[in-house]
């Protein structure tokens, strides 16, 4: 068969740019096919507009609380519209420069605007244009979930896809779902003056993060006003007078709620349906295409990367996983797809985390083979400095110190949990390795430093080194 492209990538997020700039730098022949807007999710209805109103939230909150960095504030007005505005200019201008189409078209890729499905043995079709493409690369993403819950699709709600697009915040509002996306908004809606509620089917928010740090941070949204609810069964929603009602059971029985609007934050599934994969011979689960650990599927000829294969749902493991499998297309088996993944929840401290928790840790090593280092922020310079001294770092090892996991709550967590990335996939241990290693003064990252060191010093009180110490000491003299 005659091929139009050596490889076709089809979606425009994180995944499919990042395959487009690789693919064009091996110098082969690509196309990049997009149904809507060239960004994905990350630009339009992800990580740009949600960091950005974080910013503006955290500015606010800032201001508002001067008082406590010596300085005198008053006056402040939140314009949300304002708010909205700010995003929106900042995606635009991306959208016109890193993620412009002709940005592609100028690095040889060939961008083109439909839907595809696939056709049979490596052909696929766009619209009416079908093409023979080599290879396939399916970068599609995922989307919201919607939650079974009587009278929500009636009453209508927000989900990640369409909170940017309104022209100001809700008045209130009412977050279903305590993961990082659910927190992340409340804590920002709450910083700019819209009255918040999360509630949280799961006992605690967060639950695949450190639970101790969680607590930590579920306490800071507490404190700043967020109405935070555990363990609580969502029944119905419903349109009254009153705005959006919710109404659920708690622990202590019966209980309604009611806001402008209801965010749902609620897991995200893959966007594969319109795709028919079948014709290809490729395979899913309720998770998303099935890989291998080339990333590559059950039809030799297409590869998948991103949240649409299931493996981690963010922007920068779909960007790694991207670059990846075009190795293995045109360098076969030169690369597996990247682990340890980390990630944060950015809110106001930061919670990052790699490897395992302490839980997983001694059920996979046992609770003797696993050692739990804790250093607290209270006791680092910076955090005193910035007034921001809520937070640890919880460095979890085996009995030889090889560091298996990591988490840290503290500002520009997720700028730190790179060097702990670093050593688990390197094998380092917390000591020697971090015990001795140099940070700059004063950072955050001492505490890094700080954790290792402690479990050094920890280890000359050991009493055969205490012995050996006295002997080294009787030769020397």
């Amino acid at each position: 068969m005659k091929y139009d492209f050596d490889v076709t990538i089809i979606g425009a997020g994180s995944a499919g740019m990042t395959a487009a700039e690789v693919a064009a730098e091996m110098g082969v022949r690509v196309a990049l096919v997009e149904r809507d807007r060239i960004g994905g999710d990350c630009l339009w209805t992800g990580c740009i507009p949600s960091k950005a109103l974080l910013a503006s939230a955290k500015a606010a909150h800032t201001v508002r609380h001067a008082e406590s960095y010596g300085l005198k504030a008053s006056g402040l007005g939140v314009d949300t519209a304002a708010v909205w505005d700010r995003l929106k200019s900042i995606q635009n201008d991306i959208a016109a420069t890193d993620d412009s189409p002709d940005r592609y078209r100028l690095m040889g890729a060939e961008v083109i605007g439909g839907e595809a499905r696939f056709a049979g043995d490596h052909q696929i079709r766009v619209g009416d244009r079908k093409i023979r493409t080599r290879f396939a690369l399916i970068c599609t993403g995922s989307r919201p979930a919607a939650l079974p819950i009587e009278g929500l699709a009636d009453a209508g709600y927000l989900t990640s896809e369409n909170v940017f697009e309104l022209d100001r915040a809700p008045e209130s509002l009412i977050t279903l779902g305590g993961g990082p996306i659910g927190v992340e908004m409340a804590q920002a809606m709450t910083r700019l003056g819209v009255t918040t509620a999360v509630l949280e089917r799961e006992a605690r928010i967060l639950g695949r993060e450190e639970p101790d740090l969680a607590g930590i941070l579920a306490a800071r949204l507490l404190a700043e006003g967020v109405d935070l609810r555990t363990g609580v069964d969502v029944a119905r929603v419903e349109r009254t007078a009153a705005g959006t009602t919710v109404t659920g059971t708690t622990a202590a029985g019966p209980e309604s709620w009611v806001a402008e609007a209801v965010f749902v934050a609620a897991g995200r599934l893959p966007n594969i349906e319109s795709l028919e994969i079948e014709a290809a011979g490729v395979k899913a689960s309720p998770k998303g295409i099935i890989v291998n650990d080339r990333l590559g599927t059950t039809a030799g000829w297409v590869y998948a990367a991103g949240d649409c294969a299931g493996r981690y749902l963010f922007t920068h493991s779909a960007a790694a996983e991207a670059a990846i499998a075009l190795r293995n297309m045109f360098f076969p088996g030169s690369a597996p797809a990247p682990t340890p993944v980390p990630w944060a929840t950015f809110t106001d401290p930061e919670l990052a985390h790699v490897g395992m928790t302490v839980a997983e840790a001694r059920k996979a090593l046992g609770r003797k083979n696993t050692r739990v280092h804790r250093w607290e922020l209270a006791h680092s310079d910076r955090a005193r400095a910035d007034g921001a001294t809520e937070g640890a770092i919880v460095v979890v090892t085996d009995d030889k110190f090889r560091i298996v996991g990591a988490h840290i709550l503290a500002p520009a967590a997720g700028e730190m949990i790179g060097q702990f990335t670093l050593a688990i996939k390197n094998k380092l241990k917390l000591t020697p390795d971090f015990g001795n290693l140099v940070q700059v003064y004063p950072t955050y990252a001492t505490i890094i430093s700080q954790t290792g060191a402690a479990a050094t010093y920890g280890q000359l009180r050991k009493p055969f080194l205490r012995t050996l110490r006295r002997l080294t000491g009787l030769i020397r003299r």
